[in-house]
């Protein structure tokens, strides 16, 4: 019966050519001897038979994009599961899918020890969260092979499990390491087919990349929560004793002062260390900063640094990564002030269609041309400040940092573009290509 299914469409063909030319044989005939009864109806079979013979050739062709279309659908739905990796939650529900989309009585999948998820016939016998207890997939797991099995033994089988009779291990991969494998059970080795090794292959291949899609994506963010974090080492030390120093001086001076900046001292460096790697609304960015300044106005005074926000209207909830406008705050602070008279810093946050433009400008020291493009150069190029002594290496750190951030989470049209000139003050502005289409996805 399977070999008639699946020879089908070759024997429905070919019998449909022979009928086409016994017809065709017998119209030609019948013209010739002029015999027109037997002409015209063998004209109409004739004719019948071409478009029956059509109907007959587009069925593969429609069979074939009913299958790629599943096997799209299906993509779809496990690259929706295996964002989470390999997981119990999402191997069960992987294996609820693949198994509709084959002829395997059941479908296993598991980690390099465990059974994370299983669907079908036999599920009592390999309950998730238990040890793998098959050798063909202890092999499996060594070889880094697709592996057809007949039978597939349950080892320890003392109490009453019985050995499966066919099966395809298929092993997944994260970059060339076996970190799992999925599993495919058949009631009979006559059950294993090619197209059912084809199936299989590539359903094992489709979730190895769907795994090695979700490390890579890991990876990323661990390295933007280290480079957060190596950010925040290279300046708080400086801001941390600087703080602490103005805090113990209000002890003797003013005591409720006092009280009060170490309480907001408290919640800045809470959500500092909470919000490292994160994305985070841009309003919340913004008033970290501005809880940042709190500590610099209390130590220079009220009258030297002066803050103003400018944030259009709709923009407060667009997620932006976390500690991007902090550092360039800082950085004025640190470089632009002189020794007398008010630093004024604006912070603006602007849209251009979908494009979120955020720039800190303020009116102090500036820079030269050369001066500017060397902080977002090589760290080996060494810049000064407008007196001629070297700046502080915590300036190129991180705009270089905020611009790498930027790239991985924005890609290709992200910008850090310095505007400045001696005397006049700076401006820096962030571009984030396509911020407000990803609030709205």
């Amino acid at each position: 019966m399977q070999w008639i299914q699946r020879n089908l469409p070759s024997v429905t063909i070919a019998a449909a050519l022979t009928s086409l030319a016994v017809m065709a044989g017998v119209y030609i005939w019948s013209v010739v001897e002029r015999v027109e009864l037997t002409a015209l109806l063998s004209g109409i079979a004739l004719v019948a038979g071409i478009v029956l013979m059509a109907f007959v050739m587009l069925i593969p062709d429609d069979t074939q994009s009913q299958q790629t279309e599943r096997i799209l659908n299906m993509a779809s739905r496990t690259f929706i599961q295996m964002r989470g990796g390999l997981t119990t939650e999402t191997c069960q529900a992987t294996c609820r899918l693949v198994l509709e989309e084959t002829n395997a009585m059941a479908v296993g999948m598991t980690s390099a020890t465990t059974v994370l998820g299983y669907a079908g016939e036999a599920a009592d016998e390999f309950p998730v969260g238990s040890p793998i207890r098959t050798r063909e997939t202890h092999a499996v797991l060594a070889s880094g092979r697709l592996e057809i099995f007949s039978p597939i033994r349950v080892e320890d089988g003392a109490d009453g499990s019985e050995d499966v009779p066919a099966g395809i291990i298929v092993p997944l991969k994260v970059q060339d390491k076996v970190v799992g494998t999925i599993k495919f059970y058949f009631r009979s080795p006559a059950d294993i087919d090619r197209t059912q090794v084809v199936i299989a292959r590539g359903i094992g291949d489709l979730l190895s990349t769907q795994l090695n899609a979700h490390a890579l994506d890991r990876q990323s963010e661990l390295t933007a929560i280290a480079e957060v974090k190596a950010l925040q080492a290279q300046i708080n030390p400086h801001f941390l004793f600087n703080t602490l120093n103005t805090i113990a001086s209000f002890t003797r001076t003013d005591p409720e002062r006092a009280h009060e900046l170490l309480r907001e001292f408290a919640a800045f460096y809470r959500q500092t260390l909470e919000g490292s790697g994160e994305m985070v609304p841009l309003a919340r960015e913004v008033e970290q900063t501005e809880r940042y300044l709190t500590f610099e106005i209390a130590r220079f005074g009220a009258s030297r640094i002066v803050e103003t926000s400018h944030i259009e209207r709709g923009l407060e909830d667009v997620p932006v990564p976390s500690f991007i406008v902090q550092p360039i705050v800082e950085n004025a602070v640190r470089h632009a002030m002189s020794d007398e008279g008010a630093l004024h810093i604006d912070i603006q946050a602007t849209s251009v269609g979908d494009d979120l433009l955020i720039a800190v400008v303020d009116d102090g020291l500036g820079m030269d041309e050369d001066v500017a493009s060397a902080l977002l150069g090589t760290p080996e190029v060494q810049s000064v400040d407008v007196d001629g002594t070297p700046r502080d290496p915590g300036a190129h750190i991180a705009l270089r940092n905020i611009a790498g951030r930027l790239e991985r989470t924005y890609g290709e049209g992200f910008g850090v573009e310095i505007v400045s000139k001696p005397g006049s003050g700076t401006s820096v502005t962030l571009c984030l290509v396509g911020a407000l289409a990803r609030e709205d996805a």
